[in-house]
């Protein structure tokens, strides 16, 4: 027989300890926060159009507009899908590592390179890393369990915001407080660039991936993914058939099919593919715009930091405060990406026309502000009804077609090859294709309010909304007539009375 003392001794809980997961979980978020503040330190971005345009390189503004700055869009598109793919294929990290060599290919080649061929070099490089940022943004959904993805998201899109807003108040203020010229300020951003290059290195690779790496063991607590609904013959560590229809890409893109019929996807998917086309636009083509109505050989009064600062900031605002709207989307969405554009069109108007550079800087602001409002709305209407990988496809999808849009247009409008517009006649294009998008925009909002308002003339009425005093009121009242009824002798029902005359007849 066990002594009493030990038993108790055994049935004793173990004193929790330090959760070494929990350790590691920590270690990694901090780590990944890290670099992705990091490889947003470049505060020689926002003045790389003044430093193209001043005696440092001379380049014509025609130059600059016409024939360098639209190989960004074409370059995108040629890279877009590979590196979406390898993203994927490569686990993440060597993508990661690809952007922050790319980063530093840019600077170099800003700071040695010297005709037009070196600079479309540059937009090349530029255009893989935007490309690569996909690996950034989902690298954390591989590595960490389904129930800290939002608390990841959100502390990994904090990081970034935070880089990109320092770096460009940093950049402002070597300028202006400092002094500093813009090719010093590109030699810091490269040395920086360096930096976050030797932090890529160091990151973690995971293990699996969303599509092409699935066979690895799922971290615990993992939800089953939507590819294994699809094919659920396909086990773990089994090889997909031979057929066609069961390869992962053609399956998603089969389920992606079927989700296409609800109403709210479709409206946000085009909202994300024709409002990013011009938005981009407008963002690679303001600063050459700031130029135009700003021109300077003065790099102190040049303020181009201090607005992408501001705008920054305002689409972090912008952003928080979405998350607090709370509105019936299927009703009004329409109508609210109708104000919402019918702004913008207004701003790009603004830009087009002032001659005053803070009202242009100030145009600018608010117009990203406007833009930032819309993408987590967006976002979360898209992603409300899908998997995390039908979800990575749809934003995937949608932003190849708003690339594709993006080049037509930049190939008509800006290149030297089509109507080669100098940057103001551009802004009035913008303007026009935000007009166009706000009419199509009221006219389905109208007709979506104009259906639902004759909906409910042919339904029943709802029954009348009280307030909490009146319901207790009428709790009242109906307690007394029912006190003052118990009084009263009951009487038969009329029904009941004939059914008893009739016995006393036939009797």
């Amino acid at each position: 027989m066990v002594p009493s003392s030990q038993a108790a001794e055994k049935q004793m809980p173990a004193e929790p300890g330090p959760d070494p997961e929990l350790k590691s979980w920590r270690c990694l978020v901090f780590y990944l926060c890290f670099y992705g503040f990091m490889v947003q330190l470049r505060p020689g971005e926002s003045f790389i159009t003044p430093y193209l345009l001043g005696p440092d390189k001379n380049f014509t503004r025609e130059q600059v507009t016409n024939e360098i700055t639209p190989v960004l869009s074409y370059s995108y598109l040629a890279v877009l899908v590979p590196i979406f793919l390898l993203t994927d294929y490569l686990r993440y990290t060597p993508v990661l590592v690809l952007q922050s060599l790319s980063y530093v290919s840019v600077w170099l080649l800003l700071w040695l390179g010297r005709s037009v061929l070196h600079m479309q070099l540059m937009e090349l490089f530029y255009s893989v890393t935007m490309a690569a940022r996909i690996a950034y943004s989902s690298y954390i959904f591989s590595l960490v369990r389904p129930a800290r993805y939002q608390r990841m998201a959100g502390h990994s899109r904090a990081a970034t915001l935070l880089g990109v807003f320092t770096s460009s108040v940093l950049g402002q203020l070597l300028v202006s407080a400092g002094g500093v010229s813009f090719s010093t300020l590109n030699f810091v951003s490269l040395g920086l660039l360096a930096f976050s290059l030797v932090l890529a290195l160091f990151l973690k690779r995971p293990r699996r991936s969303l599509f092409f790496n699935r066979d690895a063991p799922v971290c615990r607590g993992a939800a089953p993914s939507e590819l294994g609904r699809m094919n659920p013959d396909a086990g773990p560590g089994r090889a997909p058939r031979g057929a066609w229809r069961d390869w992962t890409l053609v399956r998603m893109l089969w389920e992606l099919g079927r989700n296409l019929r609800s109403p709210q996807l479709r409206l946000w998917s085009l909202w994300w593919v024709f409002n990013s086309a011009a938005y981009y636009l407008v963002v690679y083509y303001v600063h050459i715009l700031w130029n135009v109505v700003h021109p300077t050989t003065d790099s102190t009064s040049v303020y181009n930091g201090g607005a992408d600062a501001a705008s920054t900031l305002l689409g972090a605002i912008t952003s928080f405060s979405a998350g607090f709207v709370k509105i019936h989307w299927a009703l009004w969405a329409k109508l609210v990406i109708a104000g919402v554009t019918a702004l913008q069109a207004m701003l790009v108007f603004l830009m087009y026309s002032t001659s005053n550079i803070w009202l242009c800087y100030l145009a600018f602001v608010l117009f990203r502000g406007a833009y930032q409002f819309l993408v987590p709305i967006a976002t979360f209407q898209i992603a409300s009804s899908l998997s995390k990988e039908l979800c990575a496809l749809v934003f995937g999808v949608n932003t190849f077609l708003a690339t594709v849009l993006k080049t037509i247009i930049t190939l008509i409008v800006s290149d030297k090859r089509g109507l080669g517009l100098p940057v103001h006649s551009q802004f009035l294009v913008y303007f026009v294709y935000f007009l166009v998008l706000f009419g199509v925009y009221l006219l389905g909002a109208m007709l979506v309010v104009l259906q639902h308002f004759q909906a409910s003339r042919r339904a029943p009425p709802p029954p009348e909304l009280r307030s909490p005093a009146e319901e207790k009121a009428m709790q009242v009242l109906s307690e007394q007539d029912g006190g003052l009824s118990s009084l009263q002798p009951e009487a038969l029902p009329l029904a009941s009375q004939e059914q008893n005359q009739q016995p006393e007849a036939k009797a």
